[in-house]
């Protein structure tokens, strides 16, 4: 039994806690009713505490930063990684509670009772900032209950307030349903909650020895009938916003304040929330570009990930024979929003096994195509196509290394044609749509163009450099020349976020007076490191 709450006390907590959300990830996900009927708050949960628990290991001594303690360290560590792994509503707001523990107790000497009911009471605090709309009958009633219960407690023994805030915190979770018709309705507790409880469960169980013991919440029972949009009551979620964005962002306060008046305006269920100039921005709306736009305007969003609700269904849908899927790996805000606009799964790009796994099962489809758009996504898309047949999941991938080819290739799906001919037929508009893209040396070189100096312009066709340029518009417009001398009737431009203005209308109308049978398709793509990637059909 711990007296106090030491590094190595928060090293277990962290463990411990993932353990058991991983135990009940799927028991929470079919919980989930609020903000909108996903499925996926369990997964959530999951992934951004592996996230803390990842940055935990990458400093194994936890030595202190500054005049952080060694378990101040710990847990500004945890909070660091959940603010960057964080997914979802849920998982958003569960790092803000590890952020308002970390900065209550970052140079505490010693971690007991007073200490952990000012943690919890920073962590209610931080939660409820973090939501633009609070709503009670969520996980903010869990933790605010169990911040209440830590203060009435008035003991000096952190085992004590430990048991209180958690037994509270469960009590709280059981009146959930009273507080949101939807989880009434559902007959079901308020999935965020149940996650929370088992992580203050877990909590009590490394400080007493001991596994606390609850009332285990009523089951869901899915397959549940979810209402259509246009009858659903707004208690649901907000029925009527078809997207869910996220991404992080570096940018200053007084730009965040900006861009959360303007999404605010845009849809619901908007959350902010950061750290150190790095945040995490996530909003349910219609208009997908808009709400991206609004990161660019405030800083640099990245890690980008857009989520069609009318794609996931209800909680853990079921897979039909006939189910199809498409999952494309891909970085860029537009270009993500034009791969959503062809009904595919966007991964951000370099995903991990587990992170593609998870996007093929998340369609809820037997048959999925993956779109790779990259030599190192390619093998890692070769690993889940494995790992998906053992689970039952048919995944053929098609090597795209671009995506101008997966565009091509989701262009001339036809769900009436046979999967496997599907796949073929893809395969061929990826495979004759000849892809290039521009980039800036990063270092002195010598191409099969010849050499080059850092910061010369390269233009590559097919993965090899073939001019080397000093000016980005004359490379460019030199490129398409090369590509349309060997043919094509369509040329597809994706402008780069650090792309200077001018470029896009520069290019276009080059080929316009040079080429005037070929057709135009220029797009924000709002790709990092590449200005232009062109396409050619």
């Amino acid at each position: 039994m711990l007296d106090t709450l030491d590094a190595a006390a928060v090293r277990r907590w962290c463990a411990s806690g993932l353990a058991t959300l991983r135990r009940h990830q799927g028991e929470i996900d079919d919980l989930n009713v609020y903000p909108v009927p996903d499925g996926d708050t369990g997964t959530n949960l999951v992934l951004t505490l592996t996230s803390a628990q990842q940055a935990l290991a990458m400093d194994l001594d936890t030595v202190a930063d500054g005049a952080a303690t060694p378990h101040g360290h710990a847990l500004r560590l945890m909070a660091r990684g959940a603010l960057l792994g964080a997914r979802g509503n849920s998982g958003v707001i569960l790092s803000q509670i590890l952020r308002g523990f970390a900065d209550t107790l970052a140079t505490t000497p010693r971690v007991e009772g007073p200490e952990l009911a000012a943690a919890l009471r920073a962590a209610t605090t931080a939660a409820y900032s973090a939501v633009t709309r609070p709503v009670e009958g969520t996980l903010l009633s869990v933790v605010a209950a169990a911040a209440e219960a830590a203060e009435r407690a008035d003991s000096p023994q952190l085992r004590v307030v430990a048991r209180e805030a958690a037994d509270a915190a469960a009590q709280a979770l059981a009146r959930t349903p009273e507080q949101l018709p939807a989880l009434a309705r559902a007959g079901v507790v308020d999935a965020g909650g149940r996650g929370l409880c088992l992580l203050l469960d877990a909590l009590v169980e490394v400080v007493t020895g001991e596994s606390p013991q609850h009332p285990e919440p009523p089951p869901a029972t899915p397959p549940r009938r979810v209402s259509p949009p246009a009858t659903a009551a707004r208690e649901t979620g907000s029925p009527e916003y078809a997207y869910e964005v996220q991404f992080l962002l570096d940018a200053e306060p007084e730009a965040v304040g900006r861009m959360r008046d303007t999404l605010a305006a845009l849809g619901d269920s908007l959350v902010v929330v950061g750290d150190q100039g790095t945040w995490q921005v996530h909003v349910h709306v219609n208009d997908v570009g808009a709400a991206i736009e609004a990161g660019v305007v405030a800083g640099r969003p990245y890690q980008i990930s857009v989520t069609r609700f009318a794609d996931q269904g209800p909680p853990r849908p079921v897979r039909t024979p006939d189910g199809r899927a498409a999952v494309v790996v891909a970085a860029g805000a537009g270009i993500a929003e034009l791969l959503t606009r062809e009904g595919a799964v966007v991964v951000p790009g370099n995903p991990s096994t587990g992170e593609l796994l998870e996007a093929v099962f998340g369609t809820g489809a037997a048959r999925v195509v993956v779109l790779p758009n990259d030599p190192d996504a390619q093998a890692v898309a070769n690993q889940v196509a494995e790992e998906a047949h053992r689970s039952g999941v048919k995944v053929s991938v098609v090597p795209t290394r671009s995506p101008v080819q997966a565009l091509a290739a989701l262009a001339v799906r036809d769900p009436r044609r046979r999967f496997e001919d599907d796949v073929i037929a893809m395969a061929e508009a990826a495979g004759a749509c000849r892809y290039a893209e521009v980039v800036h040396a990063g270092r002195d070189a010598l191409t099969v163009a010849g050499p080059c100096r850092a910061g010369d312009v390269l233009a590559l066709v097919e993965g090899e450099v073939h001019l080397i340029g000093a000016d980005l518009v004359d490379t460019c417009v030199a490129l398409v020349d090369r590509l349309l001398g060997g043919g094509g009737e369509l040329v597809t431009l994706l402008v780069g976020a650090d792309a200077p203005d001018g470029l896009t209308d520069a290019v276009s109308t080059h080929i316009a007076r040079r080429w005037p049978f070929v057709e135009v398709q220029a797009y924000p793509g709002g790709q990092p490191r590449y200005p232009l990637l062109v396409g050619v059909e």
